[in-house]
């Protein structure tokens, strides 16, 4: 602990200025500026490298938290971003995306602001690769055993590389036709420029592991061919079926859900040549749905230039302090305001979507929505005498996700389902189909980033005790494990 009376001497939370919005809607760049150097050490600072650590239980991965804080205080950020690494294989994406259960659990947060352990996070990742620290680690031997892992999201990277570098032939199987799943295509760039992922990749490329994009196992390669080509799998497929609305109108144009929106907006600013994108241009948004996912339509909505942008949230407004129901070291429901809501359109809760409205054309016009009634029994329902239209040329679903496609798994490979959707497994991520591991979303359900990489971590380590009989790999998190209640 450097300065023994750092969060003393400095209570203030400081976090980097963003990008003005009048200019930052103008393009896709990320939105916060890099951090003043002795802004970030007076933050590390007020970490107080706590006797026990309540941070590490926050975060699935067990980040060395108060080590590489007390590292970048003292200037040392090769020696942050090597205990940093430690830990995380991909820093520079959760120190963008995650949503910091650990600031959650700060010790200091207690009776002042967290300490800004997200930021910091991130300024190590970001000095590890703009300094060339970050370097391939091939493994010293190969150990002749093959492993295919299907799905390039966070899961699949990190039991990817882990794999790798224990000495197997891994290969990374993406339907799309390039690698990282949502980090790709559902991440905007305003939040994580796709530069960030492309170093990474190089790295993991560099050490071995190979990557298949543009082949759908299930379609393109049957899964019992492909448990004949590999001695092991790793299903990390995520849970990429969208939360349907059922409400009379769903069919009408421009209705969609909110991937197809953002993954088509993703490819553009990548370049490519869509033939009809759907655009908020001059139109009226509305984004049903007040989670990240409805907030990254947000603001792709604003740098489109919509006409105006509404969102909706069914439930009521979370209060602006921690409620009293879930006190620390729980991660709590605040009412938040993401770069997104800042830039501005309207934000409406205990709002309820009756139905959508037309005009005879077949193209949404308006939206009829009402109150929100909560019954004793639980259920949130439109209140009587309440519904009223507002104008609407872009609706965008973003109510979450129920869980993994389901038909290749059930029917080529075999696999169960849990009664939430998920695909079963063991607490070691095994399942009942022998050399076949599962870990990510595909197992869990609609989770977190850092989540994902944990149970990617720990998947790679129980698949190289399959293969080998040991691992010297870390386990950090068992597959059954539900420490955080996000």
């Amino acid at each position: 602990m450097a300065d023994p009376r750092g969060f003393l001497n400095n209570r203030e939370r400081e976090l980097p200025k963003r990008r003005p919005v009048p200019v930052r809607i103008m393009d896709y760049r990320e939105v916060y500026e890099s951090q003043d150097p002795a802004q970030l050490r007076r933050q590390a600072s007020r970490c107080m490298d706590c006797g026990i650590p309540f941070c590490h239980q926050g975060c699935p991965l067990g980040n060395l938290i108060p080590e590489w804080n007390d590292l970048t205080y003292r200037g040392d950020m090769r020696g942050a971003s090597e205990r940093l690494h430690a830990t995380n294989n991909f820093p520079e994406f959760t120190g963008r995306l995650c949503p910091a259960p650990c600031e959650a659990s700060c010790v200091l947060g207690i009776n002042q602001p967290p300490v800004t352990i997200k930021r910091v996070e991130q300024e190590i990742a970001d000095a590890a690769f703009a300094n060339d620290w970050v370097e391939p680690h091939p493994p010293e031997r190969l150990t002749g055993k093959t492993v295919a892992v299907v799905g390039s999201g966070p899961a699949g990277l990190a039991a990817a590389q882990q794999l790798t570098r224990a000495g197997h032939t891994v290969a990374v199987f993406e339907r799309d036709d390039r690698i990282g799943g949502l980090l790709r295509y559902g991440i905007p760039d305003f939040k994580m420029e796709k530069s960030v992922l492309d170093a990474r990749l190089a790295q993991m490329r560099a050490e071995g592991t190979r990557f298949r994009p543009g082949v759908e196992i299930g379609a393109d390669i049957g899964w019992d061919e492909l448990r004949r080509r590999y001695d092991a799998i790793v299903v990390c497929t995520g849970a990429t079926v969208p939360r349907e609305l059922p409400v009379p109108g769903r069919e009408y144009k421009g209705v969609h859900f909110a991937m197809e929106y953002l993954v088509q907006s993703n490819r553009f600013v990548a370049g490519d040549d869509l033939a009809s994108q759907i655009t908020a241009e001059d139109k009226h948004v509305i984004v049903i749905g007040g989670g990240d996912t409805g907030a990254d339509c947000i603001g792709t909505a604003h740098r489109q230039g919509a006409a105006s942008v509404t969102n909706l949230a069914i439930g009521k407004q979370p209060p602006a302090d921690r409620p009293a129901h879930q006190p620390w070291p729980m991660f709590p429901t605040v009412f938040e305001v993401s770069s997104s809501h800042e830039e501005g359109g309207e934000r409406t809760f205990q709002a309820s979507t009756v139905e959508f409205v037309t005009d005879g054309s077949g193209r949404v016009t308006a939206l009829r929505l009402a109150d929100t009634a909560f019954l004793e029994d639980g259920r949130r329902v439109p209140a009587e005498g309440t519904e009223r239209d507002i104008p609407a040329d872009l609706v965008l679903i973003a109510m979450g996700f129920t869980g993994p496609e389901q038909d290749a798994l059930a029917g080529q490979l075999g696999l169960g389902f849990t009664n939430r959707g998920a695909l079963e497994r063991e607490h070691d991520y095994s399942t009942d189909v022998p050399g076949v591991f599962v870990a990510g979303d595909v197992g869990r359900g609609q989770s977190l980033i850092v989540w994902a990489i944990a149970e990617g971590r720990a998947a790679a380590a129980s698949v190289d005790r399959y293969l080998e009989g040991v691992t010297v790999l870390p386990e950090p998190v068992r597959a059954d494990d539900r420490a955080i209640a996000i």
